[in-house]
């Protein structure tokens, strides 16, 4: 296992259990890292700290990531509490449920502007706020979680489909111009999940059994095995890697007509 011990690392995304942030998170701290773990609104706010307390002394701190004055709040508390960070995980994504459910020419502006926000610029912002973090250490990481929607199309999928096509694209921006700082950047592509935010799809029972039927594996990953990668890409054994998406998905990327 990668040792990330005296490491410090933000996690943004976790919801539940079931969350990929959450196991990327257990498996953090497993590797020895002290982590801040951020909750979105006071509704999420009793899972995080109740996930939180298993942990081994973590902050949990607000932080919407649709606006700009939260974040800027959490870069200055984990430059307090922490001094620096050396890695950030990215996991924020949300898309209304009528851009969801409704033919993708009848994503509305706001819907639109929404999904694209949370779940692509947030990157960009929350990189800006911990990049003066990372140059205090020397350099850092910084991992996101995306899907092969960006690439083709799944049905019910719709804009969060072009809001992981931007988060993808932003990911080599931003790894050319941390680079210079020796701050990486990159992707996972987890194949499909059954989690919070999956569960908003119509019709992830049919894609979560495509993948048993046609992924070279045959079977679909689950979130220890993202996570696994996601240690990797966070540590040292990666450190030769940026602007790079990791498919973790049983082969399902690579099968014709799948």
């Amino acid at each position: 296992m990668t040792d990330l011990s005296g490491k410090h690392g933000l996690i943004v995304g976790v919801a539940n259990k079931r969350s990929i942030s959450w196991a990327i998170a257990q498996a953090a701290a497993a590797a020895g890292a002290r982590l801040a773990l951020t909750y979105p609104s006071e509704r999420l706010e009793e899972n995080v700290r109740e996930l939180a307390a298993t942990l081994d002394n973590p902050l949990v701190l607000p932080c919407d990531v649709a606006d700009d004055r939260q974040i800027a709040d959490l870069g200055a508390t984990l430059d307090r509490e922490f001094g620096g960070l050396d890695f950030l995980l990215h996991g924020a994504a949300f898309a209304p449920a009528d851009a969801l459910k409704n033919p993708f020419t009848e994503t509305s502006r706001e819907s639109f502007r929404i999904a694209l926000d949370v779940s692509a610029y947030s990157l960009i912002g929350l990189s800006r706020a911990v990049t003066p973090l990372m140059e205090k250490r020397g350099g850092g990481s910084i991992l996101t979680l995306t899907f092969i929607g960006s690439d083709r199309v799944f049905t019910n999928y719709n804009v969060m489909g072009v809001a992981k096509a931007a988060l993808e694209s932003a990911v080599r921006y931003l790894a050319s111009d941390l680079g210079p700082k020796n701050i990486r950047v990159n992707a996972i592509s987890a194949g499909a999940i059954k989690t919070l935010a999956s569960a908003g799809i119509t019709g992830i029972s049919t894609m979560l059994q495509a993948y048993r039927e046609k992924s070279p594996l045959r079977r679909g990953v689950d979130t220890a095995e993202v996570a696994d990668a996601a240690i990797f890409l966070l540590g040292q054994g990666a450190r030769g890697i940026s602007g790079e998406v990791l498919m973790v998905d049983s082969g399902f990327h690579i099968m014709g007509g799948a």
